[in-house]
């Protein structure tokens, strides 16, 4: 027995009777916020890490220079910032946790210990995986933004001490690294799950995707008249 979340539905979803059967998953606005992100926070890891040690310097060649990627590395993160925060907005409430969730978390080590993924609990939109990093990542980002304004000597030397831009440059390379090993986990899972990255890149999946892996998710689409040619 599944519950039905409105906010699993986004307005552009729909099932297309086709051979193969199609899904829209993804609208081009949220592919393009979506891949505006992982672009920049590629320059981010780039600019960020030439600055944070001398043996990855060179990453600043991408830039033009070390002043360069200096410059630039602060704007990136508030490009970063608009952009994620342009998926929050639209997938937030989509992303909250559902009874199913536990259910398909404490099964999951066995799903991909090679047991079968029949035996997770149907999900929406969104599987606990994804909710999880959503969440992790949208504070992560706060982070991020709130410590880099403060070591951004250009605009807010004023406001702090030099013992706080310390704890706040520390805090910022942590939570840094901590995203980065996210993101890995995540592009993992995209692997993993084959046909994920389609979504991303044509807005739509099959339906054979879509009934394996967010099973309560199409069935929302089909008893609520989202079927067409």
């Amino acid at each position: 027995m599944t519950t039905t979340s409105p906010y699993d539905v986004q307005p552009g979803d729909r099932v297309h009777r086709r051979d193969p059967v199609v899904v829209d998953r993804h609208s081009s606005f949220v592919r393009v916020n979506h891949w505006t992100t992982v672009i920049t926070m590629l320059l981010l890891w780039a600019s960020g890490f030439a600055l944070f040690h001398p043996s990855l310097y060179f990453l600043a060649g991408l830039f033009g220079s070390g002043e360069n990627a200096r410059e630039w590395h602060p704007w990136l993160g508030l490009v970063l910032f608009v952009a994620f925060y342009g998926l929050f907005f639209r997938f937030w409430r989509a992303c909250l946790f559902a009874g199913e969730d536990s259910r398909w978390l404490a099964g999951l080590p066995k799903v991909m210990a090679g047991g079968d993924e029949e035996r997770l609990p149907e999900v929406g939109r969104f599987n606990a995986g994804q909710k999880m990093f959503f969440w992790i990542m949208a504070i992560m980002v706060i982070i991020m933004l709130v410590t880099g304004l403060a070591m951004w000597d250009q605009y807010f030397y004023d406001y702090t001490t030099i013992e706080q831009k310390r704890i706040m440059v520390l805090i910022h390379s942590v939570v840094a690294v901590l995203v980065v090993c996210g993101v890995i986990v995540h592009v993992s899972m995209v692997i993993w799950e084959r046909g994920t990255l389609q979504a991303m890149t044509r807005g739509y999946v099959t339906g054979g995707w879509a009934w394996k892996h967010h099973r309560k998710w199409l069935r929302e689409l089909v008893t609520g008249g989202r079927v067409g040619p």
